[in-house]
């Protein structure tokens, strides 16, 4: 039997991880349950005053998404280096390159996608003006796909350890500083009733870098973690 073409792989590469996702839906809820929990939580210790809630929600929203991103990147190859998968798309004739992106792509559908779906709800219950919720949802697109790309790197690079939630946190958190700055920037000039065009560009070349350099990253890392 001659293998698939390289498009139909990562298709189907990409279908599997969807499908294991939705086979696993506390593992796809959870960064929506922190999410609303964070969200829901903050105001009791900041003060129902909605032009504190306000002020404070650009940055708020930006933050506990990076969070609710974080949980979910340790599980992003983890069950496939467990049952051995993991192997054999290092040992496929597919580029492994396009391989990792269909995983990358998978994570950012069932995390970054749902949550910038769903931050609008979140943005009212914060006080957030309408006119900026629009410049929130883009900013999230643009930089959750950022976060997934980052975080597969550090996924790869801990996936042969037990415990390696704590050392992904350390090896991205300093890497998820830009994307935390220019989102909610984005959304605090979508407040300010300034230009919005500049924040959204850099978000949009911070991925289009991180598609062209993530994935060689990831594979390196996951090559490394499966030689050791």
């Amino acid at each position: 039997m001659s293998a698939p073409s390289t498009t139909r792989f990562c298709l189907r590469l990409l279908r599997r991880q969807l499908v294991l996702a939705v086979r696993r839906p506390a593992e796809m809820g959870n960064p929506l349950l922190f999410f609303a929990m964070v969200v829901a939580l903050f105001p009791l210790g900041l003060g129902p005053a909605p032009e504190a809630l306000a002020g404070f929600a650009p940055g708020v929203l930006w933050i506990v998404a990076l969070l609710a991103s974080l949980l979910t990147s340790d599980n992003v190859f983890r069950g496939d280096f467990d049952d051995g998968s993991l192997e054999q798309l290092l040992l496929a004739p597919q580029p492994l390159y396009l391989g990792v992106l269909a995983y990358i792509g998978a994570h950012w559908l069932v995390s970054g996608l749902l949550l910038s779906l769903v931050s609008p709800l979140f943005a009212l219950m914060l006080n957030l003006p309408a006119a900026a919720i629009p410049a929130l949802v883009c900013s999230l697109l643009l930089g959750s796909a950022v976060l997934s790309l980052v975080g597969c790197i550090g996924a790869s690079l801990t996936v042969g350890l037990r415990r390696g939630g704590m050392l992904i946190s350390l090896l991205v958190l300093p890497l998820y500083v830009p994307v935390l700055i220019f989102g909610s920037a984005a959304v605090q000039a979508a407040v300010d009733g300034l230009p919005v065009a500049p924040y959204l560009a850099i978000l949009g070349a911070m991925v289009s870098l991180g598609i062209a350099l993530a994935p060689l990253a990831v594979a390196a890392g996951l090559r490394i973690s499966i030689d050791a």
